[in-house]
């Protein structure tokens, strides 16, 4: 279709990346250009594992995967198995991928497409650490302008962080990264954990995937009630936040989500607040723009979109 967006989704998978995977394969609006993966809630030879998984889930073994980062830029792994399980993708039994992991390094892949492709027609959709990213910008600087805009799931500010009392767990674990994404120039449009945390999965909603009676149905709601339970422990909620299926969403519906243009600033330099990012909401510095923050999301129209859409893999 003339309108197609195209889209490179950088991703740790993760049962909430498999779901925005997912969603964006079962997307005719969106051409998946290639997925890197990225070391983040499990280490790179799980993360480059789970993405092929996925892609096999949704009958799309064609996708290309590429592996990226190992590590962050500076700091040692942080990885989440408490959350996500020691495989990534705990909950379904998903058999050992059989399509091909790329041999091209995943960062080298970023470059050579946004090069080759016309100037501002290419999204990045980063769903975890930013370190890929990063590296990109870092290695060949001309890109900067030719990505149409950066769709990135990290960060908070009114709720806080989720791993430590500042920060998000995607900038966290790659802070020097995040800081050269939000310098980089780059149109970014960021999802925090002020609007994921509005994302709930409760049991009902839950319930509307196991109910497709599909493969990809049942396995995302296997998915979600392995995932959430981590957070309805900690946060007392019903459900807990599907964070990154936001990014995704966005590109498909904007209209679902709401926020206002901020500069983000990450901090990298103090342990007790490392990878917090500081966003400006009320505009109290004079330090620009740089990002649209979203805050608010209309949270049934986001899961009515989401089973639908899954419901045709």
């Amino acid at each position: 279709m003339a309108d197609t967006q195209k889209i490179i989704i950088d991703t740790d998978p993760g049962q909430d990346d498999a779901v925005a995977i997912l969603l964006a394969l079962a997307s005719p609006e969106l051409d998946v250009l290639g997925i890197t993966a990225v070391a983040g809630n499990v280490p790179l030879k799980l993360t480059e594992k789970n993405a092929r998984k996925i892609c096999e889930l949704a009958g799309r073994p064609e996708t290309k995967v590429f592996a990226g980062a190992i590590r962050p830029l500076a700091r040692t792994l942080v990885t989440a198995e408490e959350v996500h399980g020691q495989t990534g993708l705990n909950g379904p039994v998903l058999p050992e991928p059989t399509m091909k992991l790329q041999e091209q390094y995943a960062v080298d892949f970023i470059v050579e497409t946004l090069m080759a492709e016309e100037p501002g027609t290419v999204t990045l959709c980063p769903l975890g650490p930013l370190t890929n990213i990063a590296l990109a910008l870092i290695r060949e600087p001309k890109i900067a302008k030719r990505i149409k805009k950066i769709v990135l799931m990290g960060g908070g500010f009114f709720e806080g962080g989720n791993v430590t009392p500042a920060a998000e767990f995607n900038i966290y674990v790659d802070p020097q990264a995040a800081d050269v994404v939000f310098r980089s120039g780059v149109p970014i449009v960021m999802m925090p954990l002020d609007v994921t945390h509005k994302a709930l999965t409760k049991a009902v909603r839950v319930k509307r995937f196991r109910d497709l009676g599909t493969r990809v149905g049942i396995a995302t709601a296997e998915m979600l009630e392995f995932f959430e339970r981590f957070d309805e422990q900690k946060y007392g909620s019903d459900g807990g936040p599907l964070h990154d299926p936001c990014v995704i969403a966005y590109l498909l519906k904007p209209e679902l989500f709401s926020g206002r243009d901020c500069n983000v600033t990450v901090e990298t330099a103090s342990e007790l607040t490392m990878g917090m990012t500081v966003i400006d909401w009320w505009g109290v510095t004079k330090r620009p723009k740089n990002a649209l923050v979203m805050r608010d999301i209309d949270h049934d129209g986001f899961f009515a979109l989401l089973v639908e859409r899954l419901g045709r893999l």
